[in-house]
């Protein structure tokens, strides 16, 4: 697993070359944001070991496999970390893929995994998991959250945004890298949260795959940019 330190308290953790999970300290150890495919956790653990990263809590973006995909593995190896997710999602990692009112009415896609442990927590925007704050940025999923580290700026994004290739809304991402944008359930709300993301003004962004980009303004905006012409020329050519 390749490591790369972000900041003083965030560090990036990716295996296969792909996917990314990230540490971040607090005061009294270190939460895990996602747990990337099964099989992942002992890879995770070994390297929370090598970075003395005693791990705490465990949040989640998104119940995709390739995010949440340890998250039973890990809680088991991990007896006394709390587990913390969003609401809305939590009904996807139960089994249960139906539309709630005032969502747009298009089916789900992606590999969801099944989560047997329980949370001790289930997260709504604006909640608070030590130096994280929730943020709800649907449209990859219908209840993803990104968070954002009031301790050194950076915004952990989930699938909002990915960048191989650059920076790009994650519908709107390179062909050779489709996996994200494949299973993005809504464009339209994934665009909306893209704004959303960008008026934050983090101080970098870091994504589930691809490369951090720091500093981050330039790399946002060019990236909603290219999307919001993407779907300017779509929309005139329907």
């Amino acid at each position: 697993m390749q490591t790369r330190r972000l900041s003083s308290s965030t560090w990036m953790l990716t295996h296969f070359k792909a996917v990314n999970v990230y540490l971040v300290s607090e005061p009294d150890g270190y939460t895990l944001i996602d747990t990337g495919m099964p099989g992942a956790g002992k890879s995770i653990l070994y390297t929370a070991t090598i970075l003395q990263a005693t791990i705490r809590r465990i949040v989640l973006t998104h119940s995709h496999a390739d995010h949440a995909g340890s998250v039973d593995a890990l809680a088991a190896a991990l007896p006394g970390a709390t587990l913390h997710w969003g609401k809305r999602e939590a009904s996807l990692m139960a089994g249960d893929l139906s539309l709630e009112p005032g969502e747009a009415q298009v089916r789900i896609p992606g590999n969801f995994v099944a989560v047997k442990s329980a949370p001790a927590q289930l997260l709504s925007e604006g909640d608070r998991v030590g130096s994280l704050e929730a943020i709800a940025v649907p449209g990859h999923t219908p209840g993803q959250l990104a968070f954002l580290n009031h301790e050194d700026g950076t915004l952990i994004a989930g699938d909002a945004f990915t960048s191989f290739g650059g920076l790009r809304v994650v519908h709107d991402g390179p062909w050779y890298f489709p996996f994200a944008k494949w299973p993005t359930w809504h464009p339209p709300t994934a665009l909306a949260s893209a704004r959303k993301l960008v008026a934050l003004r983090p101080t970098r962004i870091a994504v589930g795959h691809g490369p951090a980009c720091d500093p981050a303004e330039r790399s946002l905006t060019a990236a909603l940019e290219h999307a919001e012409h993407r779907s300017l020329v779509a929309r005139h050519a329907a």
